[in-house]
């Protein structure tokens, strides 16, 4: 599997900062930030120039803006023939996130974390608690601690456990590697 990486509008070294916090990391591409995130269309065809793009199943991993340009470029890149295991959207904020592939979120306070799921809640989701600044949930997920949570197709709450978001994502990357 190959993970591809979408940050968000933030100074690189949060990027390197975030892989850090991933100790088991798969191979991976990082979307240039200089680039625009938000935009699938940058991304895709960034992604095409890419050694053998089609090769291997991908996971993408959005954050913040990225995650606009993730979810974009993800469904296209399938549309395109490719592989996608799942897709981690941190901080996405008013993004739909409707897929036909796995969606998890993650969230730096509780209302980021209701309010999203109005607009897809994925198969399972990360909420701090307490609430952080949105940069540290990227910066230092090691550190964030909150709940992951899973709802059925009525929104319902089925689980409620305490973890860290580091936890969290590395326990979504195994799954779908």
């Amino acid at each position: 599997m190959r993970l591809i990486i979408c940050p968000g509008i933030h100074p690189p070294h949060l990027t390197a900062s975030f892989l850090r916090a991933l100790p088991d990391i798969p191979p991976y591409w990082i979307f240039p930030a200089d680039r625009p995130v938000y935009s699938g269309y940058h991304i895709l065809t960034w992604l095409l120039q890419q050694d053998r793009p089609f090769s291997q199943s991908t996971c993408w991993i959005g954050f913040s803006a990225g995650v606009v340009g993730a979810i974009t470029a993800a469904l296209a890149f399938s549309a395109l023939g490719g592989q996608v295991q799942a897709l981690i959207a941190i901080d996405g904020w008013g993004v739909p996130l409707l897929a036909p592939f796995p969606i998890h979120r993650l969230s730096h306070d509780r209302f980021t974390h209701w309010s999203s799921a109005l607009l897809g809640a994925g198969e399972s989701q990360f909420f701090a608690d307490p609430a952080v600044a949105h940069l540290e949930l990227w910066a230092n997920p090691q550190h964030v601690r909150g709940w992951r949570t899973q709802a059925d197709q009525t929104c319902t709450l089925l689980h409620h456990t305490p973890t860290t978001a580091a936890c969290f994502l590395n326990e979504l990357l195994r799954t779908n590697s």
